[in-house]
């Protein structure tokens, strides 16, 4: 029976013959070799004439042990909430990372950057909107608006100092796949100062969010107009509707907003809305209805959530109701069936006195086909004397004002458009492998149609190439943050097993990608949103595909996420002749570094047991 022997260093392995006793066998000299991956590896020198081994191959080992990894050069593109939790969350979880954030701002927010009109606020409560890993105990509102939701964004990305990695006023043309590199070409464009470059990435993650390109609208006459003329996402802070005759066009979340802040200050607006939506108090019936008025804590409550398990509880009461509310987008539901009843009483209530609004505001589909919006302010605006609400269409504009498809000429001073972005989540630049470009072959013209997608990460056909909040993003339930967390941390685990398992290229597979289109296809009939509307989760196309929400639960999305079905995927290797080359010469570097500890398994006793054997990095 073998016996070994340690040579009186705890943790290292023998690296000599004779701390090795082998009975009736003869010694075996083991010689360290410094080799060109590490000094710290170790190879046995037997010779020849001692191997009886029948079983010849020209397979070479590779000299460097297995848990020497391959560093990835990996770009991000956006630096909105997506691109700062990636800053975050991928350095931390992913050795050898080289990592480089493209905004084509000059810093951090995204949408919380560009949107800076009258009214901005976020229609969820701030606790519910912030990361899991570095919570705000001193929001100043339960409703945050726009500006302080930036600052704490941008802290989150001065804390971890995302900052480092990331390329302010810097647009990405485009991404090309290499096929003979196994990687990307990412073409970039300075707009400080104009200059191009082309630089090379093995994985790229877009973190572009869905509403990255607003539009102005294309009436005829547009051009001649000569007044005030803007998107309410590109907002002049100079301007100042005091006095003037303006009009706001479109009336979703932001024209909403715009609209409501707006007709406090102006002399008179025309708010044109063809839509019908639904308006709501709060996204979650457990939240506090939102007010047109700031609902600020108050310094009682703001010094009790200095305290982490009075802040902690109330956090995960007020969140936990986000979690639950899938029933609401059921169609079968009774929340879902008592919904339309239910909204428009609080609207008929708000309205006041003008009652017959509710016939020009109530829509034909039900709640939850589109997002909800809650617009505190709103209905009281639409009844105020300075505010006319017109749903005739727009035939034109001319150099003072805008007339309707009636003849009907109503000059104004400024024109504020929240006509909206981008719908079909097709990305603003080429993305390209092969004969493919998902800016175009993503849209209902195009070789796919509507945004195909392995589980929202991948597309066949486009390896080491993820998405952050792209296609079916996330739960009707849930929270944004929590979405983008757990999509990272998958995104981290194949970034991981690239570079430790010396796989050169990995994509979803097309037999996967149609499987779990289908079942998308037999799920979303059960959801309000396949009513007969046009949202941006259909594309602006009622019947096009469901692509803007997950297939069930925010809960059941963070299940599915926490393991990575690795069978869905198909893999090009570093060494192609051998998928297990990467095991190298049969040792660790951990093993031979006399400080690391290499019995992390021993824990003390009150260890959770389901977490024993079950975390990579201290293997």
């Amino acid at each position: 029976m073998a016996s070994l022997q340690l040579n009186g260093q705890q943790g290292l392995p023998p690296p000599i013959a004779d701390s090795i006793i082998i009975e009736k066998q003869p010694v075996v000299v083991v010689e360290a070799v410094e080799d060109s991956a590490s000094s710290a590896s170790s190879v046995a020198a037997t010779p020849e004439d001692d191997v009886y081994y029948p079983h010849p191959t020209d397979f070479k080992l590779s000299e460097h042990p297995i848990d020497e990894i391959r560093e990835l050069k990996v770009a991000v593109i956006g630096g909105g909430l997506s691109g700062i939790t990636a800053g975050v969350l991928l350095p931390a979880k992913v050795p050898g990372l080289q990592l480089t954030i493209f905004e084509k701002n000059a810093d951090f927010g995204g949408t919380w950057y560009e949107n800076r009109y009258p009214g901005v606020r976020c229609d969820i409560p701030a606790m519910v909107y912030q990361s899991t890993f570095s919570p705000n105990t001193q929001w100043s509102e339960e409703y945050a608006q726009g500006p302080e939701i930036r600052a704490y964004w941008q802290s989150v990305a001065k804390k971890y100092d995302v900052y480092s990695k990331t390329k302010f006023q810097t647009k990405v043309l485009g991404a090309y796949w290499q096929p003979e590199d196994s990687k990307w070409r990412l073409e970039t464009e300075n707009l400080a100062d104009g200059e191009r470059k082309s630089e090379l990435f093995d994985f790229v993650i877009t973190a572009i969010g869905h509403f990255n390109q607003w539009k102005m609208p294309d009436y005829p006459g547009v051009d001649q107009y000569k007044g005030e003329l803007r998107h309410s996402s590109n907002w002049d802070p100079t301007f100042d509707a005091t006095g003037k005759r303006v009009a706001t066009i479109g009336n979703g979340a932001s024209g909403i907003q715009v609209t409501t802040e707006l007709r406090k200050s102006a002399a008179h607006l025309d708010h044109y809305a063809r839509s019908r939506t639904w308006i709501a108090g709060a996204f979650n019936p457990a939240a506090k209805d939102r007010q047109d008025t700031p609902m600020y804590y108050t310094p009682e409550q703001l010094e009790e959530f200095k305290d982490p398990a009075t802040y902690l509880r109330y956090r995960k009461q007020l969140e936990q109701a986000f979690w639950r509310n899938f029933g609401a987008q059921l169609a079968d539901s009774e929340n879902s069936k008592n919904s339309k009843k239910t909204f428009i009483e609080l609207m008929k209530k708000r309205l006041g006195d003008h009652p017959e609004l509710i016939d020009q505001l109530i829509p034909d589909f039900p709640p939850h086909c589109r997002r909800l919006t809650p617009g505190p302010g709103y209905l009281e605006a639409l009844t105020a004397s300075n505010l006319t609400f017109i749903q005739t269409p727009i035939e034109r504009f001319t150099e003072d004002g805008i007339v309707t498809t009636d003849g009907v000429h109503r000059p104004v001073d400024a024109v504020i458009c929240s006509t909206g972005a981008n719908t079909d989540f097709a990305p603003p630049f080429p993305i390209v492998a092969g004969d493919l470009d998902l800016a175009r072959d993503w849209k209902p013209e195009g070789k796919f149609g509507f945004p195909y997608s392995y589980l929202g990460v991948g597309t066949p056909g486009f390896p080491n190439l993820a998405y952050i909040l792209g296609p079916v993003p996330a739960g009707a339930s849930g929270t944004v943050p929590s979405s983008v967390e757990t999509q990272t941390t998958y995104i981290a685990k194949m970034l991981r097993k690239i570079s430790s398992q010396g796989i050169r290229s990995m994509v979803p597979s097309k037999e996967a990608t149609d499987d779990f289109t289908t079942y998308c296809d037999a799920f979303f009939p059960r959801m309000n949103l396949t009513r007969k509307c046009s949202s941006w989760s259909n594309g602006g196309i009622s019947g096009a595909r469901i692509h803007g929400h997950w297939p069930g639960s925010a809960a059941h999305l963070t299940q599915i996420r926490r393991e990575p079905r690795w069978e869905d995927y198909e893999y090009t290797y570093e060494r192609p002749e051998n998928r297990f080359a990467y095991w190298g010469n049969g040792w660790t570097k951990r093993e031979t570094d006399l400080e690391r500890d290499i019995t992390p398994y021993l824990r003390l006793p009150d260890q959770d047991l389901r977490d024993l054997h079950e975390r990579y990095w201290d293997l």
